[in-house]
């Protein structure tokens, strides 16, 4: 069977050419005898793919030498509790809440400390940013609190809030890598890999040293310091060794497509192509506030159920794979990631062209 084109929102599409230089390096990596998945974390082999990996990803993002990069396990949800165990000195924190996984973040805040939401947008089904160039940022707030792309509902901040000097927290989760970042404008950057980097099971979390201290919330396990893992550079356990070892080799996969400005560029070509079909369409539309929309996500609906369903059926017994909606918002969502190839988006909309003409 051929491969399909995979629209899923995460574990999603890797590129091709990575894929297949794992399976050729599955059974020997590099003459050790042995595959990356048996490998010692504490190997030289095993240590030089580590190191190497963040090198490259803080080539690509021009990482800042005064933030740590940080290779864990639990994935973004599990940031949720260890950005309050670690950051709430005085146990205040803001939250803008622009999604479900905002939400979530903000409900386990809520546990540690007082979680204040400043701003919001779930009055309109998330469907697009809060203006947030003026909030009352609290003054003892310890963070403010973004989720920057909202996976479910297609928004990103075009602009970031203005924290009045609180240091900025954002999960990146599924815009991870897609445009290039101003890590310094950020206390700490995080995001699951499982949508534009690598499969499920590591959370890459790049944190500004002076946030990482001995002087976490009582009762804060040891694995869940930031302080443990930065001070053992991500090995003070056995990390997702496999899963690192993708994210590396995807590192270097955008650095040969000429970086993360190349990449964007790519990404609003393969997003124009898809929106412009949604803005003219007379059977589908686009659910989001023009000037919020995503350039990774892009949820649409035709305004019937049914209509919905056939859709999603149809399309993925010609090959176009994972479109149903989130089951919050219901519809259709196309994730169009890094290694979602431009074709992939020109022959969906080729389809949409297609069922629209049979069903509208």
């Amino acid at each position: 069977m051929s491969r399909v084109y995979n629209f899923s929102a995460g574990p999603a599409v890797l590129p091709e050419e990575v894929l297949r230089e794992a399976a050729e390096e599955m059974l020997d990596y590099k003459g050790t005898g042995m595959s990356v998945m048996e490998m010692s974390h504490r190997s030289k082999a095993y240590e030089t793919i580590i190191q190497e990996s963040e090198a490259d990803l803080r080539e690509l993002m021009n990482i800042p030498d005064n933030y740590k990069v940080l290779f864990l396990q639990g994935g973004a949800s599990q940031q949720f509790a260890m950005i309050p165990m670690n950051l709430m000195k005085n146990r205040v924190a803001d939250y803008i809440v622009t999604g479900q996984w905002a939400k979530k973040a903000y409900q386990e805040a809520c546990i540690y400390g007082k979680a204040n939401k400043i701003a919001s947008s779930e009055d309109k089904t998330f469907s697009y940013i809060p203006d947030c160039s003026d909030l009352p940022i609290s003054e003892d707030a310890d963070y403010v609190y973004i989720c920057e792309n909202n996976t479910i509902y297609g928004t990103k901040y075009k602009t970031l809030p203005n924290t009045k000097g609180k240091p900025l927290v954002a999960d990146v989760s599924s815009c991870f890598l897609s445009e290039p970042v101003d890590v310094s404008k950020y206390g700490v950057i995080y995001g699951g890999v499982q949508k534009n980097i690598g499969p499920a099971g590591v959370v890459i979390a790049i944190i500004r040293e002076d946030l990482i201290t001995e002087d976490v919330l009582p009762g804060t396990p040891t694995m869940l310091k930031y302080k443990i893992h930065a001070d053992n550079a991500s090995l003070y356990n056995t990390p997702p060794a496999y899963g690192i070892y993708i994210c590396g080799k995807v590192f270097k996969w955008l650095k040969a497509k000429g970086g993360l400005s190349a990449m964007k560029e790519y990404n609003e070509k393969k997003a124009k192509i898809l929106y412009d079909y949604l803005d003219e369409s007379r059977l589908f539309k686009g659910t989001v506030r023009k000037e919020d929309r995503s350039l990774m996500n892009v949820p649409f609906v035709t305004g019937d159920e049914e209509l919905d369903a056939k859709f999603v059926k149809e399309a993925a017994a010609a090959g176009f794979v994972n479109l149903k909606g989130h089951r919050t918002v219901g519809g259709m969502r196309a994730s169009i990631y890094n290694a979602m190839p431009i074709e992939g988006v020109e022959k969906l909309v080729a389809f949409m062209k297609e069922f629209e003409a049979q069903n509208a």
